[in-house]
C-alpha cells in the first residue's frame, strides 16, 4: 500500500452537497458520471489529484442515519493549509459554520469546521 485516494462521504442529495463543497469549500469535481440509476460523484481540492472524495446519496434507512455522523462526533478527514486563519475567515465569508476559533497547538493552528450535515471537517497545518 502507498497512499489514500478516496474516502467515500454519504449525503442527502448530490446537487446540494456538491454545491456545498465546490462553492463553500473551494473543491473542484473531479468526476461526475451517470452509470444507469448510480452517479459517481468525486470532488477534490484543486492542485491535489491524489485524494478525492466520493460523494454518494445514502439510500438505506441504516445509511441514512450516518448521513453527518459517519465518523460520530469525530471529523473523517482533515484539510491542510498553510494560514488556517486565512482560510478560516475566507470560508466564514462563504457561509460555512465553525465549531470554535482557531488554536494554536503544538503542530500548528487548527479548527474544526461542518459541512451542510454536520460532518466535522478539521483545517489544520500541514
Amino acid at each position: 500500500m502507498r497512499r489514500l485516494t478516496l474516502v467515500k462521504l454519504l449525503v442527502k442529495n448530490y446537487d446540494e452537497a456538491l454545491e456545498f463543497y465546490t462553492g463553500k469549500l473551494a473543491f473542484e469535481v473531479a468526476e461526475d458520471a451517470t452509470m444507469g440509476d448510480y452517479r459517481w460523484l468525486l470532488v477534490r481540492l484543486p492542485d491535489n489529484e491524489e485524494f478525492r472524495i466520493n460523494l454518494d446519496v445514502a439510500k438505506s434507512g441504516e445509511q441514512k442515519a450516518l448521513v453527518g455522523r459517519q465518523a460520530a462526533d469525530l471529523p473523517p478527514f482533515g484539510i491542510d493549509t498553510d494560514d488556517c486563519v486565512r482560510e478560516c475567515r475566507a470560508r466564514k465569508e462563504r457561509g460555512v459554520e465553525f465549531v470554535g476559533v482557531p488554536e494554536v497547538r503544538p503542530y500548528g493552528t487548527g479548527v474544526l469546521m461542518k459541512d451542510l450535515y454536520g460532518n466535522k471537517i478539521y483545517l489544520n497545518p500541514d
